[in-house]
């Protein structure tokens, strides 16, 4: 789904990533990436990474995605982005929206 916002320049679609941003909790913001870690066992991890391919393929996105001491380690960047696109928040709420579905199995 996709909010329709005023194409009233680039301070407007920064606002709106900006709020956008603040209902993906767990996420963190670093310069031009978004990150999460997640407690998952090794069938939710690898449940959820082949979720997140299916989603970053939709959106054009490579996401870097590891395991490292029982935790789930996200990262989503957009390559040559000087900033956070519309295309990582959008993957980031996919990314939480499979995370719910997946814990809840």
């Amino acid at each position: 789904m996709r909010a329709l916002w005023s194409n009233s320049g680039r301070t407007a679609n920064r606002d709106y990533l900006s709020d956008a941003l603040t209902l993906l909790t767990g996420w963190t913001r670093d310069g031009q990436q978004l990150s999460r870690t997640l407690a998952l066992d090794e069938a939710q991890h690898a449940d959820l990474t082949e979720r997140i391919k299916v989603a970053a393929d939709a959106l054009h996105l490579r996401p870097d995605i590891r395991r490292r001491d029982g935790q789930t380690q996200i990262r989503v960047a957009a390559a040559g982005a000087e900033t956070i696109t519309e295309g990582q928040v959008a993957l980031a709420a996919r990314i939480e929206d499979a995370y719910r579905t997946v814990t809840a199995a």
